[in-house]
């Protein structure tokens, strides 16, 4: 998943081998309204929402070919409704605006807790369902553990991101501080790679991270993490899933589960997903994410004193 969560934008278009004549689409504009003109062998469409966990372009860069695949596989065109907020595409699901959609483990539990979404799949990566947040600083801050943050500035991800807010904010409230108190400063970026940035760029003090979208640009640009230190990283959470809304038939969940189960097993699938760093995607349920849930149980109860 190192490349899981950098998922989608602009726009792609991919030719699918429906006896030669259709073309599968791939759209990444921000919002395509569900009435746009296809042609006549384009009467039926895929839409689905990305949660938008790194900026545009890394959206775009790395995971094009996946949706290229799945367009595909579906032998229809696939639309993106990208929105910047999490709470946005949540909405989407539960308005079944969308067929699926990639979300953040964070704003995954308060959708399912209500019954507005099921579980499709979850990426396996080095054969793990789980990732960490990570407290990173810069090297020369002289900051050492989340106290030394008070009266700092502080970059969170999104409102309902797990690792990009709901654990610092744990991390605080277990020192009888709150958000406004403690910080001098705070700052919602809507991606973990611009959070890095600001970090790197000693424009914000501190963040709390995605690992795997830090391990992956420190593996492959570390000159973006090369004025960084991670101070602290949290207990494993619950991988981001792909979700679908309760409302949707189950001819299309089946249909869209089993392309996602059989990509590792395809070649042209298995080249794409080495591309990723998936091993494969897999069946999971709601118990990889008890940490999740945990931490949002907590971080309601803090909010209601």
């Amino acid at each position: 998943m190192q490349r899981y969560i950098l998922i989608l934008l602009l726009i792609v278009s991919v030719s699918c081998n429906k006896q030669n004549k259709d073309k599968a689409t791939v759209d990444f504009a921000e919002t395509i309204d569900s009435d746009q003109n296809l042609n006549a062998n384009e009467s039926k469409a895929v839409y689905i929402a990305i949660a938008s966990m790194t900026s545009p372009k890394e959206t775009y860069t790395y995971y094009s070919e996946l949706i290229e695949y799945i367009s595909k596989k579906v032998g229809y065109p696939i639309y993106i409704k990208q929105k910047k907020t999490y709470e946005e595409v949540n909405l989407l699901l539960e308005n079944s605006e969308v067929d699926f959609a990639f979300i953040c483990s964070g704003a995954f539990v308060d959708e399912y807790k209500n019954n507005k979404i099921k579980l499709l799949v979850a990426p396996e990566i080095k054969q793990k369902l789980s990732y960490n947040a990570y407290i990173i600083t810069q090297k020369e801050s002289g900051i050492e553990k989340i106290a030394d943050f008070k009266g700092k500035s502080f970059a969170f991800t999104d409102p309902l991101s797990n690792t990009g807010r709901l654990y610092p904010l744990k991390e605080i409230a277990e020192q009888d501080q709150n958000e406004s108190d403690f910080f001098r400063k705070v700052i919602y970026t809507y991606g973990h790679d611009i959070s890095i940035q600001m970090v790197n760029q000693g424009i914000m003090d501190g963040a709390s991270v995605h690992s795997l979208i830090y391990d992956y640009i420190a593996l492959h640009n570390p000159e973006k993490v090369e004025n960084i230190k991670i101070i602290q990283k949290s207990e494993e959470y619950g991988i981001p899933p792909i979700v679908t809304p309760v409302s949707l038939d189950q001819k299309s969940f089946n249909t869209y589960q089993k392309i996602f189960l059989e990509i590792h097993n395809d070649s042209l699938g298995k080249i794409i997903l080495d591309k990723l760093l998936i091993d494969k995607f897999r069946l999971v349920n709601d118990s990889i994410y008890k940490s999740v849930f945990q931490l949002k149980e907590y971080i309601d109860h803090e909010d209601a004193k």
